[in-house]
């Protein structure tokens, strides 16, 4: 972060009228497909969330890692808080609600694009109960601002205004990069004070890089397929081992990834005529996973059938659900 970049001082108190070293951690919560994964990436300057015009992409809480002159601000991107029809669908929901009661300050992320609907208002009321209990502040954040003009915004922010009480409310475009740093000042501002950061200053993500691997290969997977399958996909990696006999200088790495799917159906529309479209996925995912390990990588990507497994607890377990 450069100079020119230094967050705006939030409080005082500190010694010697210093600016107290704020860190801690922030939810973004919003129903699905309302920019929160955008937003992660655009706040941490990196890829750590997947993004897809797909609903319900996101599926494991990832901490993207924001570190300023005077503040550390921890990201937790959660699915899309939704009315759920599997079983799958119950324990995101049971993920979010458990996340919210770990966090200090809650983003609430309500598309600029789209009126607010029965969704957010079942958010909205979930979030006001949270703020009575537990004193959590949440500030409202419309997204996709580049997806309207201006008077469009404007009722958007009104409607967003008379849903709730806010600690404070602010338009962005994580595409284009419009007022990403005010959101972060807004969040700071209710970070509590600490004696440092709580990551080392060079860390961007905590997720696990299998977990990453297979969020990559999912992203890649959900372009350009029917809207039902999203939600039927699952990855695991399952082994990456490093290319036996090679240099340090020409390291291969081995990565043996499958990709679950509920019908046979379905699995033909991954793999594609001639395994045509396996072929795109693993190419675009590779670039991501080479990005990721440091390294080139063999993807070695299968497709299998795991039938009706969004409603099997065991097969939810063996899926990391």
């Amino acid at each position: 972060m450069s100079d020119d970049d230094e967050l705006v001082p939030v409080a005082t108190g500190a010694p010697d009228g210093q600016t107290p070293y704020r860190a801690g951690f922030a939810c973004l919560v919003g129903r699905p497909n309302a920019g929160k994964s955008t937003l992660t990436n655009a706040l941490v300057g990196d890829k750590v969330a997947i993004t897809s015009s797909k609903p319900q992409t996101t599926r494991h809480t990832i901490r993207g890692i924001v570190t300023g002159e005077r503040s550390q601000l921890v990201l937790v991107d959660t699915p899309g808080l939704h009315k759920p029809r599997t079983l799958l669908g119950r324990r995101l929901n049971d993920l979010v609600r458990e996340t919210l009661l770990g966090v200090d300050v809650i983003g609430f992320c309500l598309p600029a694009d789209q009126k607010v609907g029965p969704g957010d208002s079942f958010i909205a009321a979930e979030l006001a109960e949270l703020v009575q209990a537990k004193r959590v502040p949440v500030v409202a954040i419309v997204t996709k601002t580049d997806a309207v003009d201006r008077d469009r915004l404007v009722e958007q922010l009104i409607a967003v205004d008379r849903l709730g009480d806010w600690a404070g409310i602010v338009p962005c475009s994580a595409r284009r990069g419009d007022q990403v740093e005010v959101v972060r000042d807004l969040l700071v501002e209710h970070l509590p004070a600490s004696h440092g950061p709580l990551y080392p200053q060079d860390v961007l993500t905590d997720e696990p890089t299998e977990t990453m691997i297979a969020e990559l290969v999912r992203e890649a997977a959900l372009e350009g397929v029917r809207d039902e399958l999203p939600h039927s996909i699952a990855v695991v990696v399952e082994e990456i081992l490093p290319r036996p006999d090679r240099s340090p200088d020409d390291q291969l790495l081995d990565v043996r990834v499958n990709v679950f799917v509920e019908r046979d159906s379905q699995k033909a529309i991954i793999i594609g005529r001639g395994g045509s479209r396996l072929r795109e996925v693993g190419s675009t995912a590779r670039a991501g996973i080479e990005k990721v390990l440091g390294s080139r990588v063999f993807l070695d990507l299968h497709v299998k059938v795991a039938k009706d497994w969004q409603g099997d607890p065991k097969q939810l377990q063996r899926l990391g659900f």
